[in-house]
């Protein structure tokens, strides 16, 4: 009991110290500290009084560490949906899920109000191939009632070994609450694609914002120019459910199509050092080409940033639904013994100045998330379609004494398939029908 509670002040300790000794400019008063405040003796003072009546009279005897872990964490999240106390595992499993390679369903969430909301699922996972939405809301997982755990339990709920199952009962306006059934995989995100849809129209689809996918974007376009034998002529850029990722990755991929002087974003705080702008780099890659993009509720973070940048340059059209709207900036801070703490020190602004935070980007043309197939709800399209399932596939019985050369040619076709079954399916989507009904425009018009 002696070794817990000298770790647990050594973490209350150490993250005071820390507080204090980085966020010296909080007050007017640069040697501010809480321990000349009377409201934190009096808070002090009542903290104390529940801490020994829970120790004395609660049902279960609770050892000193829990209690205290419990309460930072209440004190931490309990400031907004962002900002939580980390123990070693969970720091260990936030690290593995920036590597890009986690087992899951392959949703990015966060609160809503004693929920978890679905803020987007991620391409080509179980969770977008169960067909769940942006806004949807998690009511249950498993038989654990959803009110009654945080955001980062309900992580753990979810996440376990590839091939083991989990029952999700979601909440979505208009209809009943259902449940789906969803099989766990080891979830590998690709960042970025891209194909040439009609008369030298690119379209590139950024899924998430990871570290190499600003290179992965010039690589893109450089195919695409080579397919079109010549410049893009537009350029459709699609980040409907893109949760976001990293922000000097969501600044280069900016700065790929901006060609003038000027900001990418800028974040302000509390403290100096969160006040910070970031800026342009100029030299557009489609030479000035119009670009659109294309947004929904499920657009969030680093997203947010770049159409705002490229909105505020007046280098893109905004197409589709009013963004998330998640506009702060974490910060993570190591404490000792492999505890951490994700902490909202920020928030972003856009080049004009104005604050995604809560607000998201307002789209130039909005756009009704309806489908242009009547029998077909839009969010059924299904990018993940199995080779069995193309028009005119191969049968398992296929010829054993193929040489390497008739080998290549079959993979050629079927890839060749693949790639066009993709161009009609995104035809068929009334968001990238819409963007090109603009474009075309933009071009007569030019």
């Amino acid at each position: 009991m002696t070794n817990s509670k000298a770790l647990i002040k050594s973490i209350i300790l150490s993250s005071f110290l820390f507080f204090v000794a980085s966020n010296s400019s909080i007050a007017e008063d640069e040697n501010y500290s809480p321990l000349d405040s009377p409201s934190f003796f009096e808070g002090l003072n009542t903290f104390t009084s529940i801490f020994s009546q829970i120790k004395q009279l609660y049902v279960d005897e609770i050892d000193d560490e829990t209690l205290f872990n419990n309460a930072i964490k209440g004190l931490i999240e309990g400031l907004d949906p962002h900002s939580s106390f980390l123990e070693p595992k969970d720091q260990s499993d936030l690290s593995e899920s920036t590597m890009g390679k986690f087992g899951g369903l392959g949703i990015v969430i966060g609160t809503q109000g004693n929920y978890i909301e679905v803020i987007s699922p991620i391409d080509d996972t179980p969770a977008y191939r169960a067909g769940l939405q942006a806004g949807d809301i998690i009511l249950q997982i498993g038989d654990q009632n959803v009110s009654q755990i945080n955001l980062e339990e309900g992580v753990k709920l979810m996440r376990g070994a590839p091939g083991t199952k989990v029952k999700l009962t979601i909440g979505r306006p208009d209809i009943a609450p259902f449940v789906v059934e969803i099989t766990r995989e080891i979830i590998t995100i690709t960042s970025a694609k891209g194909v040439i849809l009609d008369e030298g129209i690119g379209y590139l689809r950024i899924a998430q914002f990871q570290r190499p996918t600003s290179d992965l974007v010039k690589n893109i376009i450089s195919d695409l120019v080579a397919q079109n034998e010549s410049e893009l002529d537009s350029l459709i850029i699609d980040l409907r459910n893109n949760p976001g990722g990293l922000l000097d990755s969501a600044i280069d991929v900016s700065n790929l199509f901006i060609d003038e002087t000027g900001i990418v974003v800028y974040t302000e705080g509390r403290t100096p050092s969160s006040n910070i702008s970031f800026p342009t780099k100029p030299g557009d890659i489609v030479n000035g080409a119009p670009i659109v993009i294309l947004m929904n509720k499920g657009s969030a973070s680093a997203s947010e940033i770049v159409a705002g940048a490229l909105q505020d340059h007046k280098r893109a059209i905004i197409m589709g639904e009013e963004s998330f709207g998640k506009g702060s900036v974490q910060s993570m801070l190591s404490l000792e013994d492999g505890y951490g703490l994700k902490l909202t020190t920020a928030r972003y602004y856009t080049p004009s100045g104005r604050s995604i935070q809560s607000k998201g980007i307002t789209p130039d043309i909005e756009l009704e998330n309806i489908s242009l197939d009547n029998d077909e709800d839009e969010d059924s399209i299904d990018f993940s379609s199995q080779e069995k399932d193309l028009k005119n596939a191969l049968s398992a019985e296929d010829p054993t004494e193929l040489s390497e050369e008739e080998i290549l040619k079959v993979q050629d076709e079927i890839a060749e398939k693949r790639d066009q079954e993709y161009i009609e399916l995104l035809k068929g989507d009334y968001f990238i029908h819409e963007a090109i009904n603009v474009l075309k425009a933009l071009k007569v018009y030019r």
